[in-house]
């Protein structure tokens, strides 16, 4: 039941993390986009809402263990995500749920937030790192994240002293009015994580750009305690 609610959370909270993606921050910000969370609903319909302990879970939430495929760990909270392609390292803080219930984004461009409401990266489901790509017209963290391609490395450190490696299998840019939310967040059989950014054309008559660039990854490898 726990995979479950954890598969559930990560439909929901990660669909949050694309309307924050849409919301302004400063001008020429990596994450900035409408105010109201362009082309998102402002309550979000029964079908992304997680299911509550103790009902029946839907299809794409149902916990089959004997589905899940390849390496799974425990939860625990990510510290730190090194990615050697494009040169970035860096401390992960925690993004939880503003008040109107959007996500909040970094306010450090310089720094990488992990979403806390769903899955800890390495535990099942996708788990979602977001970070600007520009901030005041100066790069930010994931400034380099769209050069990124299969078969490259993204580091995960944990708080459980394990090391989670996982290795991209594609990398994608979806206009902010057409986001997948369901092929980027919904239910996976996998430890999966998911980059996001801003990308594409930058509009500076309302300071945002058009499109989201997402890295999807899968852990691959662990190192340290136990792996």
């Amino acid at each position: 039941m726990r995979a479950s609610i954890a598969v559930g959370l990560a439909v929901v909270g990660a669909v949050l993390v694309w309307a924050a993606l849409e919301r302004p921050s400063t001008p020429d910000s990596g994450l900035a986009g409408a105010p109201n969370g362009h082309g998102m609903p402002s309550t979000f319909p029964s079908a992304l809402k997680p299911t509550p302990e103790g009902s029946t879970a839907r299809a794409d939430q149902i916990d089959g263990r004997d589905q899940i495929t390849g390496l799974v760990l425990p939860e625990s909270d990510p510290v730190a995500v090194p990615i050697p392609r494009i040169g970035v390292r860096s401390v992960l803080v925690d993004l939880g749920l503003n008040r109107d219930g959007a996500m909040e984004v970094p306010q450090d461009p310089a720094l990488a937030g992990w979403f806390s409401g769903g899955p800890a990266p390495g535990a099942l489901g996708p788990a979602v790192i977001a970070g600007h790509v520009t901030w005041d017209g100066a790069p930010a963290v994931f400034h380099r994240l769209g050069t990124m391609r299969g078969g490259d490395q993204v580091i995960v450190t944990r708080k459980d002293g394990k090391t989670a490696v996982f290795t991209v299998s594609r990398v994608a840019r979806f206009s902010k009015s057409r986001f997948p939310s369901r092929a980027v967040y919904g239910a996976i059989d996998h430890a999966g994580l998911r980059l996001i950014t801003c990308g594409g054309t930058y509009d500076a008559a309302r300071h945002r750009y058009l499109d989201n660039v997402v890295v999807f990854a899968r852990l691959e490898a662990v190192r340290g305690p136990g792996g």
